[in-house]
């Protein structure tokens, strides 16, 4: 199963807000989802996004892709940079344990 971390559309006409859900790849943009990790409202002045980093880098380390739009709001709020640093961390520890003597 392909899982996603994409944008669930809510609010009025011309007054969207979106929820970041991990969902099936397959399932429709506004309909059923896994769990719900963040909000993201463009409307607010200033733009307010807020994400649970713990579960998003859970869900990254198991496998689920950001879409476009997602990855851009990760990088920007230094979600992806924290993933890769761990990513790094887990390649270099796992390599020195291999080498080591048993």
């Amino acid at each position: 199963m392909a899982v996603r971390i994409r944008l669930k559309r809510m609010g009025a006409k011309r007054q969207p807000f979106y929820r970041l859900v991990v969902a099936d790849a397959r399932s429709p943009r506004d309909g059923r989802f896994i769990a719900e990790v963040g909000y993201y409202d463009p409307t607010a002045n200033p733009t307010v996004f807020k994400v649970e980093e713990d579960k998003v880098l859970e869900w990254l380390g198991k496998g689920a892709q950001p879409s476009e739009t997602v990855k851009a709001l990760l990088t920007k709020a230094g979600v992806i940079r924290k993933y890769q640093e761990l990513r790094q961390g887990q390649r270099r520890s796992g390599g020195d344990q291999s080498c080591a003597p048993s």
